[in-house]
Formats: structure tokens, C-alpha cells, sequence
């Protein structure tokens, strides 16, 4: 008879060999250091239409190959993402770098926020902006008309006198933010009836069908052309200029002064009306993001007009169709995000099964280190990737570290459960019989604990699949994708096509760990 220890390790290790050797082909190749630009956005249309302008005009002006991290999720992730080198260039409003990152007080004028913005980032980070683009993209609040019965309602002032009778919808960021609904009640005593937090899109669908009564907008967005709203004057002056710009690092400048020069052609090259056609394009008319900034490049005589664009297809195309017009996009999909899953996972099992058969030789610890280990399940999954930003920047390491941490506590509860339950009645006759605790562990307990551990192992592959789409905030690709892109764009069709898939996915990685799980148990428990 094989000894049931040896038989166990070599077969899960084969299996574990075979996955990372599947797997490591597909991580995204890396561009040559020395020509390369990464540009990151974050996870609303216009942030990423400005930064794929970015990315066009210097991929049409320069030799640099361009790197594109977009969709992160929200400006501290994007700021650390700076300061940490993982991308080299941003869009960045000035408002959001007065108040949000430098935590200074608003100011009205649009000259002191800039200048101030210039010379603290500069003389803090070595961090530089940019001319500005020449329109602003301010906060405002918007309420639904159907929600008012005074018709005289028309500024923020206003609205504070019936507030508490009316639902907001908020973006997530503006509840939190200092410029945004926490300043906003100080300076004009707003205390709405219900506060919900909702993503960009969903908070037009939610007004639009009565859910809610009042909502952020951003200024410049395109659907406010479409939606019957008041946008409420901010009479006393609260929100700070937005001024859309670049924040660029300077030590890239260094390495690359001529971005300075390509990236100035955009000064002032843009106004409101036009940033909110280019922005009702992408969300409302679902025309891709690169054919959008080329026209809008092209608008302004910075690139040729006789380039091939695609059709940019409708609103909301069949599944189906859409599927398989872009099959080879989402099979790239499906392996960034299989690689990083699949990674997480296999480092979960390596340390999480060792130290499950640590622990059950120190039983007196191991619920405290087990309890500890469980408190990483309570931290919100996109904290958590946000949490890795510093020290390992973005992409797929920090993403593949925080979802290993979270693969790791149903892999050391089940392996510690399943050893420590194993046949108590096997394990007393074992040691009536004179073997050692280690033989016992080898001979009785590991075998009959397979199945066990092997449940946590599937338990552990299904969670860290689903949690993979959120990897998308921090630059990491992954089905995470097209999910993100659908929300902001309300596109049930682009959701569905990251969503299914991942779904499947789950679904697949479940039922190869299950032939798994048949494959190590020991003969003797097969029914």
C-alpha cells in the first residue's frame, strides 16, 4: 500500500504544478521599460475618454509605446498609483486635488486653485500638472422634477428647506468626500430623508424611475441632456473649479521631456459643450471609447481624419452577437482573469494547507490564529486591493496578494477541522495499536481529512473566481472589465458578457476541483 501522506502531497502538488505552469503563459507581457508610458484613468467615462486622448496623441506624436491602466477605482487609488510609479500620467481635476488630496479648503477662483495645486504637488511629490484643457467638470446636485412641487426651486438654498423630505442618490466618493455631501451639510444644513450610495449610472435609472429624488452630476456629463432634471445653482459658492488637467510624474518628464511639449498641444483644446457631446457618445450613444477620442483629437486638427474607424454598433446589442463579434477580447478577458485566480489560489494552498497541519499540532492556538485569519473576510474586497496599491503598486501582483489573503480562511478551517475530526474512533485504534501521533497524521488523519480539505480548496476557488472581477479597479484586467464598463455605461449587454463568463468560470474551476477531491480520497471512502 502507497503511504497515504505521500500519496496525498504528490498528487495536489501535480495538480497545483499543472495549474501555474497552465497559467503563467498568459500574464500580460511587459513593454520595454525604457519606451514605455502608462497611463491610468479612473472608473468614470470622461476620466478614461481624457485619458485615452492622453494615450492617442502620444502614441501619435512619439516613438513611447503606451500602456493603458484605466477604470481604477477612484483618485486615492490613482494618486498612490502615481506617487508609487505604476503609472506615469493621469487626468486630475483641480478641485479634486485642492480639497480630496491636499486637504485644503475650497477656493473659488480657478487661478489660486491651480497655482496652489502646481506648486504643493510640485514641491511634495515632484508631481506636475499640466495646462489646463480648458472647460471645468464640476459637482452639482440635480433633482428630478416629478420629486418637486415648487417650480421656484432653483438653487441649493432652496433645496435645504425641503431636503428632508426627499431620497438622494450619491456617488460613492461624494458621501465621503470633504467637497462633497459632508461640506456640503455644513454649509447648507442638508439633511436628506435617505442617503443611498450608488455607481454613476445607476443613479440616473434610479431618478429616472423614482427611486430617488436628488442625485450628483457631474457638469459636463451627457446624459443631462437626456434626463428631465434641475440642476440646482450653487449659490453660495461651495464647490471649488474643477479645471480638467494631466498630472504627470516628474522623474517621467525627466526621462521623456518631449511629453511636455505633446501633452501642451492639449491646452484649452476642449469646452464644456464639446466635453459633454464627446461624454452623451460614450454613454448614452455606447460608441467606443478609442473612436470617440480619435474624433475628438481629430476635431481639434491634432490627428488625421482619414484613419479607419469601426462601426460603433448600437446602444444594446444582442448577446449573442456581441459575444461573439468580440470573442477574442473576452478569451483575453477569461485568461487575465483565469491567471489571477488561479495564481491567488494556488499560493492560498500552498501556505494555507501547511499551516492547517501546523495548527493541529498546536490546538490550543489555532482558533485564535484561525479567528485572525477570518478577519480578512470582513474587509471589503476593493479596500483590500486598495490596501496592496503602495507597496506593490497596480496590476496583477497587488491584485493576485489581496486575493490570495482572501482564498486563505476556508483552506486552513477545513484542513484544520478535517484533521482534527478525523474518525476519532480510527485515531484511538491507531494509537491502541502503538504508531506514533506522526504516523497517525500520515497514515489515518490526512488521508481521511482529504475530502475535507479538498471542500475548502473548492470553497476557497469559487470566492476568490467571483472576487477577481473586482481586480479590474486596480489595473488588473480580468472579466472585472467589461462588468465595470457596463455599469457606467448601463449596458446590460457588456455586463452580462464579463458576468456569464465569470460565471462559467466558477462554475468549471468547481467542477475541476471536484474530479480533484475524487482524485485524492483515499479508495477506501468512495462510495
Amino acid at each position: 500500500m502507497n503511504p497515504p501522506l505521500s500519496f496525498l502531497g504528490r498528487r495536489m502538488g501535480a495538480v497545483i504544478f499543472l495549474v501555474f505552469s497552465f497559467l503563467l503563459p498568459f500574464a500580460p507581457p511587459a513593454f520595454s521599460e525604457d519606451n514605455r508610458i502608462v497611463i491610468g484613468s479612473k472608473n468614470f467615462m470622461e476620466n478614461k475618454l481624457l485619458a485615452e486622448v492622453f494615450a492617442q496623441l502620444i502614441e501619435a506624436r512619439t516613438d513611447l509605446q503606451v500602456e493603458r491602466r484605466f477604470g481604477l477605482a477612484g483618485t486615492q487609488v490613482c494618486f498612490e498609483a502615481l506617487l508609487n510609479g505604476a503609472i506615469d500620467l493621469y487626468p486630475e481635476y483641480t478641485g479634486t486635488g485642492l480639497v480630496s488630496i491636499l486637504q485644503f479648503p475650497p477656493t473659488g477662483d480657478s487661478r489660486t486653485a491651480l497655482n496652489t495645486v502646481r506648486a504643493e504637488f510640485l514641491k511634495r511629490w515632484d508631481l506636475w500638472w499640466l495646462n489646463p484643457l480648458g472647460f471645468e467638470n464640476s459637482y452639482a446636485l440635480a433633482v428630478t422634477r416629478s420629486a418637486i412641487s415648487d417650480p421656484t426651486l432653483r438653487t441649493i438654498s432652496d433645496l435645504a428647506k425641503i431636503s428632508s423630505s426627499l431620497r438622494a442618490g450619491l456617488g460613492y466618493e461624494f458621501i465621503k468626500r470633504p467637497d462633497g455631501l459632508p461640506g456640503l451639510e455644513r454649509r447648507y444644513g442638508l439633511s436628506f430623508q435617505h442617503v443611498q450610495a450608488m455607481q454613476q449610472s445607476l443613479k440616473y435609472q434610479a431618478a429616472a424611475n423614482g427611486n430617488i429624488d436628488v442625485l450628483d452630476v457631474y457638469t459636463t456629463d451627457g446624459r443631462l441632456s437626456v434626463y428631465d432634471f434641475v440642476v440646482l445653482e450653487d449659490d453660495q459658492h461651495f464647490f471649488p473649479p474643477y479645471e480638467a488637467s494631466g498630472v504627470i510624474r516628474g522623474l517621467t518628464l525627466e526621462h521623456h521631456p518631449q511629453l511636455g511639449a505633446v501633452l501642451g498641444l492639449l491646452s484649452n483644446a476642449f469646452d464644456a459643450k464639446a466635453m459633454q457631446q464627446l461624454n452623451f457618445r460614450l454613454q448614452e450613444g455606447g460608441e467606443p471609447l478609442e473612436i470617440v477620442a480619435r474624433d475628438a483629437l481629430s476635431s481639434i486638427g491634432l490627428l488625421g481624419t482619414d484613419a479607419a474607424t469601426p462601426d460603433a454598433g448600437s446602444r444594446q446589442d444582442a448577446l449573442l452577437p456581441y459575444l461573439w463579434e468580440n470573442w477574442k477580447t473576452l478569451m483575453d478577458r477569461t485568461f487575465e482573469h483565469l491567471t489571477l485566480a488561479g495564481l491567488a489560489l494556488g499560493l492560498g494552498i500552498f501556505l494555507a494547507v501547511p499551516l492547517g497541519l501546523l495548527l493541529e499540532r498546536r490546538p490550543s492556538m489555532a482558533e485564535h490564529i484561525i479567528r485572525g485569519i477570518g478577519l480578512t473576510q470582513t474587509i471589503p474586497s476593493i479596500a483590500l486591493l486598495a490596501f496592496m496599491i503602495p507597496v506593490f503598486g497596480i496590476g496583477m501582483v497587488p491584485a493576485v496578494m489581496a486575493l490570495w489573503i482572501y482564498s486563505l480562511f476556508p483552506i486552513v478551517r477545513n484542513t484544520y477541522s478535517g484533521l482534527r475530526d478525523a474518525a476519532p474512533q480510527a485515531v484511538e485504534s491507531s494509537r491502541a495499536l502503538g504508531m506514533t501521533e506522526w504516523q497517525i497524521l500520515k497514515w489515518v488523519r490526512l488521508p481521511l481529512a482529504a475530502p475535507v480539505i479538498m471542500a475548502g480548496i473548492r470553497t476557497a476557488g469559487v470566492i476568490t473566481v467571483g472576487t477577481t472581477t473586482l481586480a479590474a479597479f486596480i489595473g488588473a484586467g480580468g472579466l472585472g472589465v467589461p462588468i465595470v464598463a457596463g455599469l457606467q455605461m448601463a449596458n446590460t449587454t457588456i455586463i452580462l458578457s464579463g458576468a456569464l463568463p465569470a460565471a462559467v468560470l466558477a462554475l468549471v474551476i468547481d467542477g475541476s476541483l471536484s474530479k480533484v477531491e475524487h482524485w485524492v480520497r483515499p479508495r477506501g471512502l468512495h462510495l
